[in-house]
């Protein structure tokens, strides 16, 4: 039986210019997508538009879109939208590098269309962020115009809720946020 060759983000970063593409490293294996499709950008776009509005307003924290997050040599992300407390941040984030080496409070995938894509965003960025200690995951698709919210629950993330567009997003790691679904997939 062939072993199988785990790559490390030495290895990402040795690769080409990405041309449009994402690279990421789950468990060792590389992932690639390409150039997200407009709707897929316009939802992200909403998603952080809605938290930082939110947080302007509250002051709690740091919303980004797409950062790399490290989580080890063989696990390197960018989620397509993350939150970071204050009391987080500098634990989290190396200003210096601008990479995120440790769980994000919050993060928010956006589907993109094929099963390889939902199988990453649906099993295996699931399974990597409950590993690493996420408190929540939002998995939106824009095509279906619903999502499905993870909480963690003692050491791992369990699927809280799923919302269509009648509904309304809160949560309890956001004090005060409170979003139509409907709003989020214009």
């Amino acid at each position: 039986m062939a072993s199988v060759i785990k790559l490390t983000v030495a290895d990402l970063e040795a690769l080409p210019e990405s041309n449009g593409k994402r690279y990421e490293l789950i468990g060792g294996e590389l992932h690639v997508s390409t150039q997200p499709h407009w709707f897929h950008q316009r939802t992200c776009g909403l998603f952080f538009a809605a938290l930082n509005v939110w947080n302007e307003r509250t002051a709690l924290g740091v919303v980004n879109l797409a950062p790399g997050v490290i989580f080890s040599e063989e696990d390197a992300v960018a989620p397509d939208v993350v939150w970071i407390s204050n009391e987080r941040l500098d634990v989290v984030l190396d200003q210096e590098k601008g990479k995120v080496y440790l769980a994000p409070d919050l993060v928010i995938e956006v589907l993109s269309p094929g099963s390889e894509n939902e199988k990453r965003d649906k099993r295996l960025k699931l399974q990597l962020y409950s590993q690493r200690g996420v408190k929540e995951y939002w998995i939106a698709d824009w095509r279906a115009r619903t999502m499905e919210v993870y909480r963690r629950v003692d050491a791992s993330l369990q699927l809280h809720s799923t919302l269509g567009p009648e509904d309304v997003l809160t949560s309890p790691l956001l004090p005060g946020f409170s979003v139509a679904i409907e709003s989020l997939f214009r």
